[in-house]
């Protein structure tokens, strides 16, 4: 058997294999609730054979949103439809999680496809608009465009207030059955804000120094693992880097996550990004330097980033970069991806395996018929 397709086990979870849906965010929710196209939408990667398929950024509150699409976990309306997705996905045998977030002063931002803010009055009522002022570590707009807001500060009673609800969201995340949460430390958010030196100016004891401004990620680290279940394992996804000038970088990302390995966090979900001036380029595995880095520090990792070919993955775990690979626009091309990557990996009979009941015997005569993947 191939190491992609190997059960993997962390705490009291086991995958049924190490590909990973990586969370996309799909900007089609009302008032934070989970509705027919997110189900579809997850749903077709169980069937495709995925082994962890983590749910798109969550606001914790409704201020932590990145748009009034996004999903939302503040309320406990909003867990009824979450764990009726949860409930196929582990029917169809794939583990769950969910990303936990707040957008910090990118929030409010509008509808990905939409050309701004350009909703009609009628729009507006059918897809639930909202708008509000975003909150921040310092009263600094990510940007210049128009699309993003002048952000409030928070002031230490505020930040306990986020610190808490991500904990609160983490019990919702429980009581709809996710199988883990994931913390979303990266792409400029509020968690990535406080961290980099290009978001983070405050004068006080969340600013400052690297150590100061790890604090608030820390904190919400310990409130969410306090309330999680301890055979349920914690992920949390960092810009391991910045890539802009004057930014977090590789070596704060280590210390970091050691740090959060010490209180409790099982994975890094290793991605990068998120301000102006990122100078990455795009291309096929770009990021899985940054989780070979963080898991040479002796903490596990997810490898991300534009991840295409099956043999490419095979040898990320192979040769020690990552212990689960994650795919976000490769599924979005193919929900099926793990199922084709299994048959190239190992071919025979049992690859068939992974293909849902209803479908595999079927697979399998047409392939015969087309002298194909033979069994």
């Amino acid at each position: 058997m191939s190491q992609l397709f190997s059960p993997f086990t962390v705490r009291g979870l086991t995958m049924r294999n190490r590909t990973v849906i990586a969370p996309m965010c799909q900007y089609s929710a009302q008032h934070g609730l989970a509705n027919d196209w997110h189900f579809v939408h997850l749903g077709r990667f169980a069937l495709g054979g995925f082994g962890l398929v983590i749910l798109e950024a969550t606001g914790v509150t409704p201020e932590a949103r990145i748009s009034y699409g996004d999903l939302g976990l503040w309320n406990d309306e909003q867990i009824a439809p979450l764990k009726h997705i949860v409930g196929f996905l582990k029917a169809e045998g794939a583990a769950t999680g969910i990303q936990l977030g707040h957008a910090g002063r990118k929030a409010a931002t509008p509808i990905a496809w939409r050309h701004g803010f350009d909703e009609t009055e009628a729009d507006k009522r059918d897809y639930a608009y909202e708008t509000w002022v975003p909150e921040a570590p310092s009263a600094e707009r990510h940007s210049d465009n128009p699309n993003f807001q002048t952000p409030v500060a928070l002031d230490k009673a505020g930040i306990q207030r986020v610190v808490q609800s991500f904990a609160d969201a983490a019990r919702r995340a429980d009581q709809a059955g996710f199988d883990t949460v994931e913390i979303h430390g990266a792409h400029g958010y509020l968690i990535s804000q406080f961290l980099s030196p290009l978001a983070n100016h405050r004068g006080d004891e969340y600013g400052g120094s690297r150590e100061n401004r790890m604090r608030f990620p820390l904190e919400v680290t310990e409130a969410v693992r306090a309330v999680w279940p301890e055979d349920k394992p914690l992920i949390v996804r960092l810009s391991v880097t910045d890539g802009s000038p004057g930014g977090w970088g590789i070596d704060d990302s280590i210390v970091l996550s050691r740090e959060l390995q010490a209180l409790g966090v099982d994975m890094i979900h290793c991605s990068s990004g998120g301000f102006d001036g990122y100078s990455l380029k795009a291309a096929p595995l770009y990021q899985v330097e940054l989780s070979k880095a963080i898991r040479a520090a002796g903490v596990p990792t997810i490898a991300v980033g534009l991840i295409d070919d099956a043999n490419d993955a095979e040898r990320i775990l192979a040769e020690g970069e990552a212990d689960l690979v994650a795919f976000a626009r490769t599924a979005l091309e193919d929900p099926n991806w793990p199922v084709h990557a299994r048959h190239t990996l190992e071919g025979g009979g049992d690859a068939y395996q992974l293909w849902p009941k209803q479908a595999r015997s079927r697979i399998r005569d047409r392939d015969r018929a087309l002298g194909i993947r033979q069994s």
